[in-house]
């Protein structure tokens, strides 16, 4: 099974959307999957049903930060790249749905509990996510793909 293909299953089978992503990488980092899941947990829903960041970016930045983070302090040149490629990120997730933003992606905020239950009864978790969660996983492999070293 492919990474996207996995990952949109992961969601469809009741992970959140942040999960999906990252996850659907672990093994290329030799991250053990059911830390991943627990790791990725917090950031679903736009973080914690707070509609911020769509938690298919926020996966996708934590494996950009795996691949390309900096984890020296002298290693001033790791932290910049992945800062550029966080925002090379965004700006596509950004030019393909036209937005990164939970609330503006789902056009429901998570953080009161009227629209919560609305956006659960119009199944946007199931409409709108999953091509949130393909989309995520198409991009963050073009971009590491890109930039291979």
């Amino acid at each position: 099974m492919n990474k996207t293909d996995y990952a949109v299953d992961c969601f469809s089978n009741g992970f959140n959307c942040s999960q999906a992503v990252f996850s659907a990488f672990c093994e290329d980092f030799g991250v053990d999957i059911n830390l991943g899941l627990k790791m990725a947990c917090s950031f679903g829903a736009g973080m914690g049903y707070m509609g911020e960041a769509c938690g298919a970016v926020t996966g996708a930045f934590m494996v950009l930060g795996l691949k390309f983070g900096q984890n020296d302090e002298q290693d001033k040149y790791s932290k910049a790249m992945n800062y550029l490629l966080v925002k090379d990120f965004a700006s596509r997730f950004r030019k393909l749905n036209g937005s990164i933003n939970c609330k503006e992606l789902i056009q429901y905020d998570l953080s009161d509990e009227r629209q919560l239950n609305a956006a659960r009864q119009t199944d946007v978790f199931t409409t709108k996510c999953p091509k949130y969660v393909k989309d995520a996983v198409e991009l963050l492999e073009a971009v590491i793909a890109e930039h291979e070293e």
